[in-house]
């Protein structure tokens, strides 16, 4: 990955932090991005902070404006954000949670996308990686709007594959079962972790996807589910 230009979403959350380290181990040039975000968090000489809101279409265009005028180009962008709520049934579920759900799982997708679309075909051979649910193809009672959002995400991240395959661009999301991650062992403390995927792992295939290697790979709804399938 030496000579490209990494942007991670939610780069210092649960799976960023794996990602951000996983690209800056390969030799990439990380920016990483979250609401609240210092330069501290990656002690590496070829990472840079950039705090942003992209909930919001004009947050996501000044992050990637800020990407151009400080890089000049961006090779790779992957969005990990999102958030969960559950525990209500659809009739149960008020209209706060549910457009909180569309903000963060399917909003904030499709303003960092129309941002960063165009400059990743710039290059010729642009990888677009996005982290989904387990929940978007097998939804669970109490959790619709969660599941809604995530499945709208999947049918946005294949769109984006379709039509950007003339730019050699790719586009793929995966899907993750529950992971190892500190908010979830804390929501969760009498679970078997031991079945739950480990974000190393989710980082090390995105890594992969990113690279030459996975240039053949677009459109792909990816599961990973550990061994709790």
């Amino acid at each position: 990955m030496k000579g490209k230009f990494v942007l991670v979403t939610g780069a210092n959350g649960g799976l960023g932090t794996y990602v951000t380290r996983a690209f800056l181990d390969a030799g990439a040039t990380v920016i990483g991005t979250s609401r609240k975000i210092q330069q501290a968090e990656f002690i590496n000489p070829t990472f840079t902070a950039l705090p942003a809101e992209i909930s919001t279409r004009e947050g996501a265009r000044v992050l990637i404006d800020q990407v151009m005028t400080r890089f000049g180009r961006l090779d790779v962008l992957v969005h990990t954000v999102g958030g969960f709520a559950g525990g209500r049934s659809i009739a149960e579920t008020d209209d706060a949670t549910f457009q909180r759900m569309l903000d963060l799982n399917l909003n904030s997708v499709f303003h960092i996308l129309r941002a960063s679309i165009p400059v990743l075909r710039q290059t010729g051979n642009g990888r677009l990686i996005a982290i989904g649910s387990r929940a978007a193809l097998e939804p669970g009672a109490g959790v619709g709007a969660y599941s809604a959002s995530k499945a709208a995400m999947v049918s946005l991240i294949r769109t984006a594959a379709l039509e950007n395959k003339d730019a050699g661009l790719t586009a793929n999301v995966i899907l993750p079962g529950t992971m190892d991650t500190p908010a979830n062992r804390e929501a969760m403390p009498n679970a078997d972790v031991s079945k739950w995927v480990r974000p190393a792992a989710v980082a090390s295939l995105i890594t992969w996807l990113a690279s030459d290697a996975g240039r053949d790979i677009s459109g792909a709804v990816i599961p990973v589910y550990g061994s709790d399938v």
